[in-house]
């Protein structure tokens, strides 16, 4: 069973925990509940999301409510995968909650993986639900908003996998590709935005591959071309 899951947090650095969780079951149950995190809610957090610390006062913390117990089992049970868009983060999100998902799909390495050529120009969620024209009424940077986007992209990048190597293989072959690094057609940022990356001068991926904030995937490319 594939369960459809996003997170909202504190901020993006190492000591951030989540504030909101939403998760969808293939079933159709949804759970979508906030919780009070154990340092405060970023400004620049409540500037994407809107949570602020005064909503999440009263909630209880994720680790002492029946939901983590329920995502412990059900995200321990082989026969389940996560989805989630850029999934490396809300994984971490979880594994700081004492939750260690087995079974991982992507979204994020998928969509970059199945566009070869560059032709998307961002791979962010709801640049891709733009781009793709999915069509479904959903709050964007709200954690249930973004688990109903992101099974209608999961549906699509299913259905065009399942294309080229059949249904039966496409589960196994999607979280192989969640598992590794994907190489990167263009470059998404900087002064190189937009320019594919065997085209990018020598000396600036050279300067690219010293800092120390770059995703798997980008720090991936960033080699494959320097070599």
């Amino acid at each position: 069973m594939f369960i459809f899951l996003d997170t909202e947090t504190t901020g993006t650095d190492e000591k951030d925990r989540l504030c909101q969780l939403a998760y969808k079951l293939e079933t159709g149950e949804i759970v979508n509940k906030l919780f009070k995190p154990p340092l405060p809610i970023a400004i620049d957090s409540m500037c994407v999301h809107h949570i602020t610390n005064e909503m999440v006062e009263n909630k209880p913390a994720f680790k002492e409510t029946p939901d983590h117990r329920k995502l412990v089992d059900l995200l321990n049970d082989d026969k389940n995968i996560l989805v989630a868009h850029n999934a490396k983060f809300d994984v971490n999100m979880l594994e700081k909650e004492g939750i260690h998902p087995k079974r991982v799909i992507c979204t994020l390495k998928l969509a970059r993986h199945l566009d070869p050529n560059g032709v998307i120009p961002r791979y962010s969620l709801q640049y891709l639900r733009y781009f793709l024209g999915i069509q479904i009424e959903a709050t964007a940077h709200d954690a249930l908003g973004d688990i109903l986007v992101l099974e209608k992209l999961f549906e699509r990048l299913f259905v065009k996998m399942s294309k080229s190597i059949g249904p039966a293989a496409v589960e196994n072959r999607m979280m192989d590709i969640s598992s590794k690094p994907v190489l990167l057609a263009r470059m998404y940022f900087g002064k190189h935005k937009g320019q594919f990356f065997r085209d990018i001068p020598q000396d600036y991926l050279r300067w690219l591959s010293g800092k120390d904030d770059l995703d798997e995937d980008l720090m991936f490319t960033v080699g494959h071309y320097l070599k």
